[in-house]
């Protein structure tokens, strides 16, 4: 049974995110490298991390540029061959199919209404709806584009599943462990709520980097995938 857990490596140094693989494999079977690892290190930050074991990635680039940007930009990092690579579902329906069409290979992934935004941030913003209708439309807008995957809260996994239906991986972050703080996420679940809201992937970062050491963290990635 794979995990459903993709743990974020929001690490500093190479030498730590790959104490953090190791200390976590037997749980998680997906890493994230997100933008602060990628633009300090760079694709060989990734091939580093590589020596000691292979690892699937979600790429979390969230790339939103007109088309043509973004569809270079995905062969440029098709050698390292990601499962997952976000980019932004607001960028639009060209845009979207564009990044798919670059490398079939690879699950482009479209993030709908990032977690640290609020219904009244998203009026602020030029949002007609609410984060979950909102959410919805573009999920659907990105699929039809030709978008595998879809990352969003879990307060709008139910209704972008019966959207765009069973066949799109959803994956959430804003998911907090019974405990946690809540950190920079303003919508969040536990991992067991959002699993049974219908999510595939669960991100989680510090509930399991944060811990002190080594062997809690493997404790605590143990515990969360217990729990679901």
């Amino acid at each position: 049974m794979r995990s459903p857990i993709i743990l974020a490596l929001d690490a500093d140094e190479i030498s730590k995110a790959a104490d953090w693989i190791n200390a976590t494999k037997d749980s998680i079977d997906i890493y994230k490298v997100g933008l602060e690892f990628f633009l300090k290190f760079g694709a060989s930050g990734i091939a580093e991390l590589r020596k000691n074991g292979d690892f699937e990635i979600f790429l979390d680039l969230k790339l939103h540029d007109i088309p043509n940007t973004v569809a270079n930009s995905v062969k440029s990092i098709s050698q390292l061959k990601p499962k997952f690579l976000t980019v932004h579902a607001s960028g639009g329906r060209e845009m979207v199919s564009a990044a798919a069409l670059a490398d079939p290979s690879i699950a482009i992934t479209a993030v709908t209404i990032l977690t640290s935004l609020s219904d009244e941030e998203l009026g602020e913003l030029g949002f007609a709806s609410n984060a979950e209708q909102s959410a919805v439309a573009l999920a659907k807008i990105a699929v039809t584009a030709g978008a595998r995957a879809i990352v969003c809260s879990p307060f709008e996994v139910g209704a972008i599943r019966s959207a765009v239906g069973d066949g799109v991986t959803l994956i959430t972050p804003g998911v907090r462990p019974v405990g946690s703080a809540a950190g920079d996420q303003k919508r969040f679940m536990t991992p067991a709520q959002a699993i049974e809201a219908g999510a595939n992937y669960l991100v989680i970062g510090r509930p399991i980097t944060g811990q002190p050491s080594l062997d809690t963290m493997a404790d605590a990635a143990a515990a969360i995938l217990k729990s679901i």
